[in-house]
């Protein structure tokens, strides 16, 4: 059964955070909320986190994992970015957005899109994601937590621990969060394209719809 952490959301108990960090580095799936909704997430570098994340969802290995990193400086490491992507990025972080980028060496072949080699990548903007990243020093390896064949994402973590305790090594409960998952975008193309519109309005980026 998965253990729930009570953390507090404008203020992380770092001792709960790094409790839940050392299950990540275990090898084994979170739960966590985020600025948009509940995230399952695993460790970027464990071999087996992009399997485990995908049959949880029931996705297949076309659909787009994210990585949630600490700052703008950190997409760059893991992301191949122009300088008109950059401006775009420097404007939306951090925030409910996802970003398909190409992705560098430095992304497991493993995690980035088979024929494409892309990656979903965003800066989230919450404490405790934020603080669990830092906790354990390495990017998230996430996918939003919409069970297969729902719409929209599960937000209550006693639900979540009911239905997906067996999985789940932990849910970090933080009070409430958006119930919709992040607004996706494309940069891939010739010019930005909104794959997913979710808790982010693109205008407020500069994107129309």
């Amino acid at each position: 059964m998965s253990i729930l952490f009570d953390v507090h959301p404008v203020n992380p108990q770092p001792r709960l955070l790094k409790q839940a960090a050392q299950l990540l580095d275990n090898g084994r799936l979170l739960a966590i909320p985020t600025d948009s909704s509940y995230a399952l997430v695993a460790r970027l570098d464990d071999k087996t986190a992009a399997d485990g994340l995908r049959r949880l969802r029931g996705l297949d290995e076309r659909h787009h994992l994210t990585l949630l990193v600490r700052d703008l400086a950190e997409i760059a490491k893991f992301a191949k970015v122009d300088n008109a992507q950059y401006r775009l990025l420097k404007n939306a972080t951090p925030g409910p957005w996802t970003f398909i980028l190409e992705a560098t060496k430095d992304v497991p072949r493993r995690v980035s899109h088979p024929s494409r080699k892309t990656i979903g990548i965003r800066v989230p903007d919450h404490p405790v994601t934020l603080m669990l990243i830092e906790e354990l020093g390495a990017p998230l390896l996430s996918t939003s937590l919409i069970p297969e064949g729902d719409d929209m994402p599960l937000n209550d973590p006693d639900e979540i621990t009911d239905r997906y305790g067996h999985a789940l090594a932990g849910v970090i409960a933080s009070g409430s969060c958006p119930t919709q998952p992040t607004t996706v975008i494309d940069l891939t193309t010739a010019t930005p394209t909104i794959i997913r519109r979710g808790t982010g309005d693109p205008a407020t980026i500069g994107l129309s719809e």
